[in-house]
């Protein structure tokens, strides 16, 4: 179970050559600032990694080493590990950003104040983040833009959002 004060900052997407480097995914607004949030995490915390940046690999993604880390079947066996790290260790965002972690477990409500679930899952596919929201009586989870349009009311310390759905939607 992921600790509430720890951030998913990547993932290790496999290996990287033969001498134990690892291809890593960064979801850092600057993918190369995931080296400075170190020591990153196992999800269930049992496992930390120093991570030294080697280059900048095929697709986006960074080589790099961790520390335990030697050889190629060490690295093979990490793939999809996602890594943690502590939350006062990154940096502090502006009022209108949030870290998905912070998002996820919000109630969700619409204009009027009623229910419409709760966050389940902020997802990326290129286009911008959607909130996938999950209530109660719904067969299908709600996809909804994380826009200021469509999310005009973000309150984590009442643990609740507003979204003004379009009337199209149901």
């Amino acid at each position: 179970m992921t600790r509430p004060d720890r951030i998913c900052v990547g993932a290790i997407a496999g290996s990287f050559g033969v001498q134990g480097e690892v291809r890593l995914k960064s979801f850092c607004a600057a993918p190369e600032a995931i080296a400075e949030y170190g020591p990153l995490w196992t999800e269930d915390g049992a496992r930390s990694f120093t991570i030294k940046l080697t280059r900048a690999a095929v697709s986006g993604g960074l080589g790099a080493r961790l520390s335990g880390v030697a050889t190629k079947e060490q690295a093979d066996a990490l793939k999809g590990v996602q890594l943690f790290a502590d939350r006062d260790r990154l940096p502090a965002l502006p009022d209108d950003e949030f870290y998905h972690a912070d998002l996820i477990g919000l109630t969700a409500q619409d204009a009027g104040g009623a229910i419409l679930g709760k966050v389940r899952a902020v997802h990326n596919h290129g286009a911008g983040d959607l909130l996938e929201i999950f209530g109660p009586g719904q067969k299908t989870a709600l996809l909804v833009p994380f826009t200021r349009a469509v999310v005009p009311t973000v309150d984590l310390a009442a643990g609740r959002i507003v979204v003004d759905l379009p009337e199209d939607v149901e």
